[in-house]
């Protein structure tokens, strides 16, 4: 019997000590596969813009043939705050008390191919927390898409999107 017990406590050791091998390599390709996504895309901050609102480019790059980029405006101008909250809720009918916890709006586009144009693919409205607001989609067919001048966030995201440009570290 004792014997039986040696080859069982063995077996056991074994199998444990695989388990733990298969749940370090396990966590270490998630961690790994973790930090290579959040290497690709780092937020790249455009500073304030002519009306003093701060925004950031949050994510950016190439997905089915087609560059995209997404940038967030920071409500600093509390003007313009006010009147995106009053638009909010007139136009789409969002509740009073909801629209005052506006924090930042996430902007959606995507580029032509000549990278002369852009159309805005969503337009989502968040709180302090990041729960949602309102939120706008326009389908491709709806799309419209618009001449780009250097003042205008979505030509400053351009060539981060097409890989020209690299956020600074």
């Amino acid at each position: 019997m004792k014997n039986l017990e040696g080859v069982v406590s063995i077996n056991m050791k074994m199998t444990m000590r695989k388990a733990g091998i298969v749940a370090t390599l396990v966590l270490l390709a998630l961690f790994v596969t973790g930090f290579a996504a959040f290497a690709a895309v780092q937020p790249v901050n455009f500073g304030q813009d002519h009306i003093k609102m701060q925004w950031y480019l949050v994510n950016y790059g190439e997905d089915n043939g087609v560059h995209f980029a997404n940038a967030r405006k920071y409500y600093t101008n509390p003007e313009v705050k006010a009147e995106t909250i009053e638009l909010i809720v007139e136009k789409f009918g969002t509740d009073q008390e909801m629209a005052n916890g506006l924090y930042f709006t996430e902007y959606g586009y995507v580029y032509s191919k000549d990278g002369k144009a852009f159309a805005v693919t969503y337009i989502n409205h968040y709180d302090m927390v990041g729960n949602l607001i309102r939120s706008t989609e326009y389908e491709e067919s709806s799309r419209e898409f618009i001449g780009m001048s250097k003042e205008m966030i979505p030509f400053k995201a351009y060539p981060y999107a097409t890989g020209k440009a690299k956020p600074k570290k």
